[in-house]
């Protein structure tokens, strides 16, 4: 198996905070976003994994040189942005037909179980319910489980599962049949070539896909959003802080490597970075990047940056 990674997003809803740093690379909850993803799906022992990469390239670049754990990466540049669609056919000629391909969104956390892909004899997209389908793309299944037909945006109800960025392609073949002719005939949606598009026209053309839960679909796409999963993420994984003397640290927190803390309250749902400094201050719901120093202040709700 080899897994996709689309990177290449500039995260324009970020701002300031991706003036310097792409989306995948924001910390959340003691690792950024990528680490997330790319931790939870290791134990499929990928033979590849590729990054497509874009905004900040470079920058991507010399954090995967800090990730021999990771194994075997590539990074393939999408100079010119046209869409998913495009950004998948990017990485497909360093992908074998017979060789399973797991595309992962790098921009978004997941709670999922993929360990069920291990034995998957089919194509799998993953879904996760939603109360107004007419935001997102939709599978429409038959009893089985078996998707039908994919729908954009649907305005009048055929399903409420939405698609959330987890696609596992056996047929690596067809997929890449579908995105070449998608591209030869400038078939695109909304100005860009899309992957759901090539999707349905392999489902047309006879590949059998079914879909498999999301118990948890975890934004970062705004601060708000970044916050609220670094919140969760910190409950689910709640790790023993250590105490600083004349100091209260209230738990779900993460406090990074050679941090300084005095005279101060730091939480809930506080990650603290690497070596940063907190002097009479009270913190809470927020996420301090590496570096930091905050003295004689009081913050809620936000993230910041050097």
């Amino acid at each position: 198996m080899k897994i996709v990674l689309p990177v290449a997003g500039n995260g324009v809803r970020l701002r300031p905070y991706t003036e310097n740093l792409p989306k995948c690379l924001l910390p959340v909850a003691g690792k950024t976003i990528i680490d997330w993803i790319v931790d939870d799906a290791l134990f499929l022992k990928p033979s590849e994994t590729i990054f497509i990469t874009g905004y900040k390239a470079p920058v991507v670049d010399e954090f995967l040189k800090q990730k021999p754990e990771w194994g075997a990466v590539r990074t393939v540049v999408q100079s010119n942005p046209q869409g998913l669609g495009e950004a998948i056919s990017l990485s497909l000629p360093y992908v074998n037909d017979d060789e399973p391909l797991l595309i992962i969104l790098g921009d978004t956390l997941f709670e999922a179980d993929l360990s069920i892909l291990s034995k998957a004899s089919e194509n799998i997209l993953y879904t996760f319910k939603v109360e107004d389908p007419k935001r997102f793309g939709v599978a429409v299944t038959d009893a089985d489980g078996r998707i039908e037909r994919l729908v954009e945006k649907p305005q009048e109800f055929v399903s409420d599962e939405a698609i959330v960025g987890i696609y596992y392609i056996k047929d690596v073949k067809a997929l890449k049949e579908a995105l070449n002719y998608l591209m030869q005939n400038d078939i695109r949606t909304k100005g860009e070539f899309q992957l759901t598009d090539a999707l349905e026209r392999m489902i047309q053309g006879g590949c059998k896909f079914r879909t498999a839960p999301v118990q948890k679909w975890l934004d970062c796409g705004l601060v708000e959003t970044l916050l609220s999963t670094n919140a969760h993420i910190l409950k689910r994984n709640a790790e023993s802080v250590p105490q600083f003397e004349g100091s209260e640290i209230i738990e779900p927190c993460h406090i990074g490597k050679n941090a300084v803390i005095k005279n101060s309250k730091v939480g809930p749902n506080v990650s603290v970075g690497d070596n940063c400094v907190i002097e009479n201050a009270e913190i809470s719901n927020a996420i301090l990047w590496d570096g930091v120093k905050v003295a004689n202040q009081k913050l809620a709700g936000t993230v910041v940056h050097e």
